[in-house]
């Protein structure tokens, strides 16, 4: 067991009260002496502040919780750099926990273990709660925000991308290179963010005069080996000319299977990126992408939470960066 203030107290010959101010660094209420008397006792005791301990008694907390849906992509990196960065700049710190892929039970045991501490705040990163999980969360009276995932039937406070717009985008940079027979490869389409994207997708080919083939939407959870099963269906004599991932990392998923099947990118087949992390730069040919600003996602996410009063659903802008894996056709 860790050392007390009492044994402090007892070893510097001084009051436990006395220890608690020299602790707290509350200058005025000792001498210099005393003081150092007591931070010796301290370091020779090994005592380490119970945190946690102090802001049960408080009733505050420094602490912001970020919990992860542990989904097979890479988009939840920039994200925690955002959160990491401003929390740091309100002395804030920051614990993780994941909460499972789709697992309602996995989903209670974080939450369950975020509320059972003294938290401040708690972000919740594309994680689709169930409604029992949901109402938990609500209970429990802490300020929270989800992120990059938005809802259609509930009222929460969320940051995310349009994903109806991220799929209408991505397919009308490929219809206005020329490209009319377009897959779009690993999406998830029992979620919303899945569903929008399918929809804006849709939308862009109709709008086109484009009829889309069942078999050009291929479903997935967004991870490489979605990507790489989606180029597999496809085969290496489709007619496709274009695709698009669903993530960077379903992206480099169709890449890789096209190269195994005799394919070359961009020559024989485009590939167009959702997300636009930084894997998009670490495959050759470099991916071009329609890029989501998960960074100010995290960033504005600790902003929100930190003033509880502020419930708004709000929404990032997205761009179209230019890499290599897209050719203009004739």
């Amino acid at each position: 067991m860790g050392a007390t203030i009492k044994d402090i107290a007892k070893l510097a010959g001084v009051s436990p009260g006395t220890v608690s101010r020299v602790l707290a660094n509350k200058t005025g209420f000792f001498s210099a002496q005393t003081g150092e008397k007591v931070r010796a006792a301290a370091k020779e005791l090994g005592y380490q502040k119970n945190t946690a301990a102090a802001e049960l008694v408080t009733r505050q907390s420094n602490v912001i919780a970020a919990i992860v849906n542990s989904t097979k992509t890479n988009f939840a990196s920039p994200i925690i750099e955002g959160i990491q960065a401003e929390a740091h700049l309100h002395d804030l710190n920051v614990i993780i926990v994941y909460a499972g892929d789709d697992d309602p039970e996995q989903q209670r045991r974080a939450l369950t273990t975020v509320i059972e501490r003294p938290v401040r705040s708690i972000l919740l990163l594309s994680v689709d709660l169930s409604a029992d999980n949901l109402q938990l969360l609500q209970s429990a009276q802490i300020p929270f925000c989800f992120l990059s995932i938005s809802f259609d039937d509930i009222q929460v406070p969320y940051i995310t991308s349009d994903d109806w717009q991220v799929g209408y985008q991505a397919t009308q940079t490929l219809l206005q290179r020329g490209h009319r027979s377009i897959g779009l490869a690993g999406v998830d389409s029992d979620f919303h963010t899945g569903r929008q994207r399918v929809s804006g997708y849709r939308q862009a080919m109709q709008e086109a005069g484009i009829r889309v083939q069942p078999a050009w939407v291929q479903l997935g959870d967004y991870s490489y080996a979605a990507g790489q099963q989606a180029m597999q269906a496809y085969g290496a004599d489709t007619a496709l000319t274009a695709v698009i991932g669903a993530s960077d990392m379903a992206a480099v998923g169709v890449l890789n299977q096209a190269r195994s099947l005799g394919l070359q990118v961009p020559t024989d087949l485009s590939i167009l990126a959702i997300d636009g992390t930084t894997i998009c730069d670490l495959v050759q040919p470099a991916l071009s992408s329609i890029s989501q600003n998960f960074y100010e996602m995290g960033v504005a996410g600790v902003r929100q939470v930190s003033a509880p009063d502020d419930t708004s659903q709000k929404i990032t802008p997205i761009k179209l960066v230019e890499r290599q894996s897209i050719r203009q056709l004739k």
